[in-house]
């Protein structure tokens, strides 16, 4: 959530950077703004009864010591009133407060100055790309055909267990994504990161505090007879650890990294584009998550984007990285690169990581503050997958395949315990 104080202070700055989300930035600035005049008109006119009343208690007893009973009972009668016409007051000041922080909450971030300006997914810049596209044999197959030549994961079977989309992977399918796992956690860990397990749900107050409700709720499964979701990422559990808290500035940055199952409905996806592991309602990933001080996060970032190349080139994977345009970053986002690698025989690119920097949007509504200085001010919080695995896996096979079977990386085997992956 934006802050209400940079709101009032940079309206002109704010609304320019909204507008790069091709949203009515102007409309949802003013409405704040009016809401929020209404609410501090209230609180002064609350604040001016409040002062009357208490000064009126104080004088009402020098009043009846000075014989003067007339004005003291006038100034009772004068109580009487403020105590009603404040209360109501009071209860106005909870209304207009209420009606504040809801629209607030309907403010997407202001994406950074760096972000461009576009509306879809085809006007994100491409930033580097590295890595040969593999040249295939004759008779390559899309890893859906793979997966069932070599019986290594099933869509049928998770459709008779769940639903569509529910993959289960079975044989060296199995080990490839425990592999894989282990893998990206291994390497977090080398990079300094904290591993954390975190529940696979969480309560409304956390998927609020990072932004997933109220933008969110069609794309989370609910456990409605407990009020609770499952987890679209692991960024929800872990970034909420330090929800309500207030660290030393000794502290950052902090490090984390988790991996967990990770639950999307993604309704309304159908067609070819989705086929297979491109898109699931569960999939595996780890997810490294950082909350720093401001004037270092953009630099973390970079970090963070040059983590997940490392993983990218140790897996011998053909890559990309995309600046999302303003049009197609996540709600509380103020600047993301997405991290895609190719699929050789769809011939196409897959998401396989997006890295944000949220900036305060989120520690705002976590109410994460660091001590400096015997100030408190709000952290910066940063996470990235490293790495989403269906679509690594589906790469992988893609990729890899011969003849003889699906090679497996070499950073990778000492993982999977094989070299290839055979009938």
């Amino acid at each position: 959530m934006l802050e209400l104080n940079f709101l009032r202070e940079n309206r002109e700055e704010v609304e320019q950077r909204l507008n790069k989300r091709n949203i009515d930035a102007k409309t949802l600035l003013d409405t704040a703004r009016d809401l929020d005049d209404a609410r501090r008109a209230t609180q002064t006119e609350l604040d001016a009864r409040l002062n009357e009343l208490n000064g009126l208690s104080r004088t009402i007893g020098d009043l009846m010591k000075a014989g003067k009973k007339e004005e003291a009972e006038a100034a009772r009668a004068r109580t009487t009133e403020l105590k009603t016409s404040t209360a109501a007051l009071k209860d106005k000041l909870d209304s207009a407060e209420k009606a504040l922080h809801d629209h607030l909450c309907t403010i997407p971030n202001a994406p950074n100055a760096k972000v461009p300006v576009g509306k879809t997914p085809e006007e994100n810049t491409v930033v580097m790309e590295e890595g040969a596209v593999p040249v295939l044999h004759d008779g390559a197959k899309p890893h859906w055909e793979l997966a069932e030549h070599y019986g290594l994961f099933s869509l049928d079977l998770g459709v008779k267990l769940t639903g569509a989309g529910f993959p289960v992977y079975s044989g060296q399918g199995a080990k490839l994504q425990r592999a894989l796992i282990s893998f990206f956690l291994d390497k977090a860990t080398e990079a300094g990161y904290r591993e954390i397990i975190p529940p696979h749900m969480v309560n409304a107050e956390s998927a609020f505090a990072t932004g997933q409700l109220p933008d969110k709720e069609g794309q989370m499964y609910h456990a409605t007879a407990d009020g609770l979701y499952l987890i679209p990422t692991a960024e929800v559990p872990i970034t909420n650890l330090y929800r309500d808290e207030i660290v030393e500035a000794a502290q950052l940055p902090i490090k984390l990294v988790g991996y967990t199952p990770c639950f999307r409905r993604e309704a309304g996806s159908y067609g070819a584009h989705v086929r297979g592991l491109n898109r699931v309602h569960q999939f595996d990933k780890v997810e490294i998550v950082r909350i720093e001080k401001p004037e270092n996060s953009y630099a973390v970032l970079e970090e963070m984007v040059e983590h997940v190349k490392g993983l990218l080139r140790a897996l011998e994977l053909p890559y990309r990285q995309l600046l999302l345009c303003g049009g197609d970053m996540g709600f509380a986002s103020a600047m993301t690169y997405d991290m895609e690698v190719y699929s050789a025989a769809q011939k196409r690119w897959l998401e396989v990581s997006s890295i944000s920097n949220f900036e305060t949007f989120q520690s705002n509504r976590l109410k994460l503050k660091f001590k400096e200085e015997k100030k408190n001010r709000l952290a910066h919080t940063l996470n990235g997958s490293a790495l989403a695995l269906a679509r690594i896996v589906a790469a992988l096979l893609e990729n890899n395949q011969t003849p003889e079977g699906i090679r497996i990386p070499k950073a990778l085997q000492p993982y999977t315990g094989f070299a290839m992956i055979t009938r």
